[in-house]
């Protein structure tokens, strides 16, 4: 499977990983309509890479795909959604702009998160059995609900 992006794209991936040593990705569409072949193609691109850590400017939906790790993902410009998705961890991730959904996933730790800009919703995980919004919001700032 070959990974199709414009020259043009490809050199500003290049030049922002550069000047940042983060590889900015503006929004997982430059890889394709659909999400699921989208996230695979944004895979294989990191991996040729070496893995770097990487950045996401707009919303990230992964909702109901086999994701079990974000891989070195520090950062989520608008929403993150993975309700209903096999991940345990959040890896290296520390900020979400908007709503962070981890409804339904096995996920057992925040990992490095420090900052969601909106609502975060831990309902059905380990998280939820393991602390309270109060505690949450002494570990990350939370800028909107805590759904427990």
């Amino acid at each position: 499977m070959n990974i199709v992006i414009l020259e043009s794209q490809y050199q500003r991936l290049i030049e922002t990983e550069e000047e940042q040593g983060v590889l900015e990705i503006p929004n997982l569409r430059i890889f394709g309509k659909d999400r699921g072949d989208a996230w695979m193609r944004l895979q294989e691109l990191l991996e040729k890479r070496g893995n770097p850590p990487y950045s996401i400017g707009g919303n990230l939906v992964l909702f109901g795909l086999p994701i079990k790790s974000l891989g070195n993902l520090t950062s989520v410009r608008g929403y993150l959604d993975l309700n209903n998705t096999p991940i345990k961890s959040l890896g290296n991730l520390q900020y979400v702009g908007g709503d962070l959904y981890l409804n339904n996933t096995q996920i057992e730790s925040l990992g490095n998160l420090k900052s969601v800009g909106g609502d975060l919703s831990l309902r059905q995980t380990q998280v939820y059995k393991t602390y309270t919004g109060k505690k949450i919001r002494q570990m990350i700032k939370v800028g909107g609900y805590i759904y427990l």
